[in-house]
């Protein structure tokens, strides 16, 4: 039961540590239109904590499924996946009874930012979360193994500001702009479904080298 509660509690503050990020990049898309770039580094300061900390983020560990036992850690993933998602609501709950939200606040920056994800594709929706894992696992596996202080966050900076960048679906992200929106609430089985999907492109684009790179070690034996 600890080990849950601390697993659990841990998630909330990687969602919280997320939505952190996120706050900076709408707060700069509202208020300095077009820095987008400043914006994506910044966002780095959520996976920033995650990885020093040692918060547990669903993006991140799922890169490391196939390095436990899967059935566990799969019931694991989806402790954090909700504690991410609670560390989300709590954040922009918060935020809400701030000045940040008003009709051109963050909220209406999220609002404009999930809109469009809500008239995409399911599919379209399922690729970008492959393609954002993908530099998730450049970004915490180059953290957790690079030998080099400088750069192991560079792995961070780039991994984390080339995905935003690029226009690609983080599903931990993707619940802060949701919560913030006000979306989740009201359409929730359409919100849900879309994050969910995001979730799962995760998973693919996370096992991706990782399923590679063992694949290759076995034809190597």
């Amino acid at each position: 039961m600890k080990r849950v509660s601390g697993l659990f509690l841990y998630a909330i503050l990687a969602g919280f540590c997320i939505g952190l990020g996120g706050t900076v990049f709408l707060r700069l898309k509202d208020t300095f239109p077009g820095s987008n770039v400043v914006g994506a580094l910044l966002f780095t300061i959520g996976l920033f904590t995650v990885c020093t900390r040692s918060y547990h983020l669903y993006t991140g560990k799922l890169c490391y499924l196939l390095d436990n036992p899967i059935k566990s850690y799969l019931i694991d993933l989806s402790l954090i996946w909700i504690g991410n998602l609670v560390g989300c609501m709590l954040l922009a709950f918060l935020e809400s009874l701030t000045p940040m939200f008003g009709l051109s606040g963050i909220n209406a920056v999220a609002a404009d930012m999930v809109g469009k994800k809500m008239e995409a594709s399911f599919l379209g929706l399922f690729i970008l979360g492959i393609f954002c894992n993908i530099f998730m696992f450049i970004a915490v596996n180059g953290y957790a193994k690079n030998p080099h202080e400088l750069g192991k966050y560079l792995a961070l900076f780039l991994g984390v500001s080339i995905f935003i960048l690029a226009g690609t679906e983080h599903s931990v992200a993707d619940m802060y702009y949701w919560c913030v929106s006000g979306v989740l609430y009201e359409a929730p089985r359409e919100s849900f479904l879309r994050i969910l999907i995001v979730s799962l492109g995760n998973l693919v684009g996370g096992l991706l080298f990782p399923l590679m790179e063992k694949t290759k070690a076995c034809l190597d034996q």
